[in-house]
């Protein structure tokens, strides 16, 4: 039976919710290892190896494409924000290669017997929105019926190959920079659970990282990723591997959004983030509380960017420094 739009709550109709209903990192790079999906070279300037954002191919001397997508289930209940919110997400990928997203299309999954269609419209407005707000053009997209609602965007976008922001090109030595507060797993998971609506963990989702993108490519950065799924402690350790140096988190200096400290409290963790900080452990000195580290692993939906390099405006987090016993330490 198809439910009224006006009692609808989108959240109830998803497993997980955003990105943190990705697969378990430890369990993608055991199924991706023994692959050789687009090995880089020639003009592929960014595969698979590194687990990167985008992949990044070379045109010619001045351009390359950055292709990536990314969709996802409902983590707000609300459509039109939902749809901000997936699309802000998929074209951070763009961003955090350091490219501009060129042309999206829209990914839809619906189910059309429990959901009215209708409902699908405002989630593709959202979208549209976001596109707009980013100089983006939406041109279609694909949608099937599908038992459990997602949305989401392929993007295509350039970027200088000589100016990519990449996982493996950090250097001991550079602070790191994060362009969001953490806390959006924590807050989403309190508004599935209650029905309470967040609007700063909304605005903060729907956020561009455009500004940043530009800034850390002007600044002279080489490497950078966003902060999604994996958790802060993910995404950095990613990074740091990838780039064969160690990082050192100042746990104190982590902003987060109004509130999530409150639902981490209150037990409203998802999943993904313990999973999160259980991948990365083996690799982490921390002196820390448990709860300070399930929060740096908290599984984020459209993040901002963790950059190697300092962009004026935005906090310092932490520094990498050479190689040593632990991939990432926090204190």
């Amino acid at each position: 039976m198809t439910t009224a739009a006006s009692d609808l709550r989108l959240t109830q109709y998803a497993a997980g919710g955003g990105c943190a209903c990705k697969v378990p990192p430890g369990e993608l790079e055991r199924v991706l290892g023994d692959l050789r999906l687009g090995e880089e070279s020639g003009d592929l300037l960014v595969g698979l190896e590194h687990g990167d954002d985008a992949a990044a191919v070379r045109i010619d001397g001045e351009r390359a494409i950055i292709a990536t997508t990314d969709f996802f289930t409902p983590v707000v209940d609300d459509p039109y924000d939902w749809g901000r919110i997936a699309a802000a997400n998929a074209l951070s990928d763009v961003y955090a290669m350091g490219g501009e997203p060129l042309v999206a299309l829209n990914l839809l999954a619906w189910p059309r017997d429990r959901i009215p269609f209708d409902v699908a419209r405002e989630v593709l407005r959202g979208g549209a929105d976001i596109c707009r707000e980013a100089c983006t053009h939406l041109a279609g997209g694909h949608s099937i019926d599908d038992q459990e609602p997602k949305y989401g965007l392929a993007v295509t976008g350039l970027a200088h190959p000589d100016r990519l922001l990449r996982n493996d090109a950090a250097t001991a030595g550079t602070p790191l920079t994060l362009t969001k507060p953490l806390g959006l797993g924590v807050l989403n998971n309190r508004h599935k659970a209650t029905g309470e609506r967040f609007e700063q963990a909304v605005e903060t989702m729907i956020a561009l990282n455009r500004d940043a993108s530009r800034a850390a490519v002007a600044g002279g950065c080489a490497a950078a990723t966003d902060v999604t799924g994996f958790g802060l402690l993910g995404h950095l350790f990613k990074m740091a591997r990838a780039s064969g140096v160690s990082a050192v988190v100042d746990a104190a200096a982590v902003p987060y959004v109004e509130g999530a400290r409150d639902a981490m409290r209150d037990g409203f963790v998802p999943g993904g983030s313990r999973r999160n900080l259980e991948w990365v452990r083996p690799h982490l000195h921390a002196s820390v509380d448990e709860d300070e580290l399930v929060l740096l692993a908290d599984a984020q939906t459209s993040g901002g960017l963790l950059v190697a390099g300092e962009i004026p405006g935005y906090p310092v987090v932490g520094e990498l420094v050479p190689r040593g016993d632990a991939v990432v330490s926090v204190h």
